[in-house]
């Protein structure tokens, strides 16, 4: 007698139900996700309600159902806007400065750091590193202004006593040093945190690859290109292509604070900073609305091309 097999026939109803019994399953770290949901939905999908202002003419007092529809109006406003083409071309500049210089530096020291073996001085510069993350912009900016001071700020006092400078300079007004100025800071304040994700991924790998390598001849500095980089390179696409969505995010508090001197504005005015002195400062809302919805299609774009692109290497967010 012939034996008859009976295959299970897949449907979208059993992937549902599978679906909902492995939800269940793990109920007790479902309800973990749930307050960061719930904080999701209130701050960023609720507001998304207030993009309406970007194509009205809103009035504070009739609100959004009663103030008069305007198209597109405050999208040209931007685009013929005078300061259009130099506030463009600051975000674009600072942003890629703090991409091209800050995206590699925390890689950078992870793989130094990684390379120590003393682990009491390992940890010394690695707390060292990490404090300034958790230090506001406020003390960071008043901490550089301390340093670049005219009066007693220790670059000047050192660049005389090197005989390098006759006369202190206000580097804070110069505007050729603000663009270094601000790269630099940035990146003396985030490199150790965001060394922390790669130092992680570098520990993750498996330690016979370098015995191998070594028994093979390969020195660290190969074995750093040949198993380190290519071990934590899923790591770093991700980060890049977040990176790159975030590109237009060239700042807002580093910028506000540094850049306090008039005379810093046309090297120093970037989408956040001029939504908040031209939109906000003066309630002009629906254009500060149509400002930032411009900034936020723009680096949607970015992401989506980033991902695309990250795709073809196995290694994406969708």
């Amino acid at each position: 007698m012939a034996q008859v097999s009976v295959e299970k026939e897949w449907t979208p109803k059993g992937k549902e139900a599978s679906g909902l019994k492995r939800f269940f399953k793990q109920i007790d770290i479902q309800l973990m996700v749930i307050p960061a949901l719930l904080l999701i939905f209130v701050f960023s999908y609720i507001p998304m309600y207030g993009v309406l202002m970007a194509f009205q003419d809103f009035d504070i007092f009739k609100g959004f159902f009663g103030s008069p529809w305007a198209g597109f109006k405050h999208f040209q406003m931007f685009f013929e806007a005078p300061e259009f083409y130099n506030v463009m071309r600051n975000t674009i500049v600072i942003a890629l400065l703090k991409f091209c210089i800050g995206f590699p530096a925390p890689i950078l020291l992870a793989l130094m750091l990684n390379e120590v073996n003393r682990m009491f001085f390992k940890r010394i510069i690695q707390t060292i590193s990490y404090l300034p993350h958790f230090l506001s912009w406020v003390i960071v900016s008043g901490f550089v202004i301390s340093l670049l001071s005219t009066e007693s700020g220790s670059v000047n006092i050192l660049l005389e006593k090197l005989n390098l400078i006759e006369d202190p300079v206000n580097f804070l007004s110069i505007p050729e040093y603000f663009w270094t100025i601000l790269v630099t800071t940035n990146v003396w304040k985030e490199i150790g945190f965001g060394s922390i994700v790669y130092l992680a991924a570098i520990a993750g790998i498996d330690p016979h690859l370098y015995e191998a390598a070594s028994m093979d001849g390969a020195s660290r500095f190969k074995q750093i290109f040949l198993i380190t980089l290519p071990s934590i390179m899923p790591v770093v696409t991700i980060f890049m292509i977040l990176a790159i969505g975030n590109l237009l995010n060239a700042g807002f508090e580093d910028i506000l604070l540094l850049a306090k001197n008039p005379i810093l504005r046309p090297v120093s005015d970037v989408v956040d900073t001029y939504v908040y002195r031209v939109g906000l400062q003066n309630y002009r809302y629906s254009y500060a609305t149509a400002v930032g919805l411009f900034k936020a299609v723009i680096s949607v774009m970015l992401l989506t091309f980033a991902n695309a692109v990250a795709r073809k290497s196995g290694n994406s967010l969708w």
